[in-house]
């Protein structure tokens, strides 16, 4: 069972770091092994870097995967690094929207800059500019709201890590 600070470690960051006295392909071997005797998780490994997930039955929309780098140290001791995230396809869905209100607020911008140049009326602009700061921030509060929408699964995750960690 996981101590309360660890949770919070989870909860507050959501990278983590920590050394753990096997080698590093012992602990790789570890994650192979737990692919093959559970269903409750996508284990997938490539080199050094294993990704857990949930599968696509037990998928949401926010749910969260684990990414962890399990490096040598030396021939008796790992450091692991771990880090949680959204789905690959949600992050860059995410990025797109933050950035197309990005160059839409420059451009509303520029648009009003040059109509405040030419003396001519330029209100519409500013609260197109208005209008995306808005936007911005319905993005960044629905990300949030995501984020504690998944947090359950993250734990869920962090529990599965530890225990086969502990194999």
């Amino acid at each position: 069972m996981l101590n309360s600070s660890k949770i919070n470690d989870v909860v507050l960051r959501p990278r983590f770091k920590f050394e753990k006295d096997k080698n590093n392909q012992d602990l790789l071997s570890r994650f192979d092994r737990a692919k093959k005797e559970q269903t409750n998780f996508i284990v997938s490994r490539i080199d050094n870097h294993v990704f857990i997930k949930f599968p696509k039955s037990k998928q949401q929309f926010w749910s969260p995967q684990l990414h962890l780098e399990i490096d040598e140290i030396n021939e008796n001791s790992s450091l692991i690094h771990g880090l949680f995230g959204p789905n690959p396809t949600v992050w860059t869905m995410f990025m797109f929207f933050h950035f197309l209100v990005g160059c839409l607020f420059l451009g509303f911008g520029a648009w009003a800059y040059s109509n405040w140049s030419l003396d001519t009326s330029y209100a519409v602009q500013i609260s197109l500019m208005l209008f995306m700061v808005i936007l911005w921030v319905v993005l960044y509060v629905v990300g949030q709201m995501g984020k504690k929408v998944g947090m359950d699964d993250m734990h869920l995750l962090h529990s599965f890590m530890r225990d086969v960690l502990r194999s």
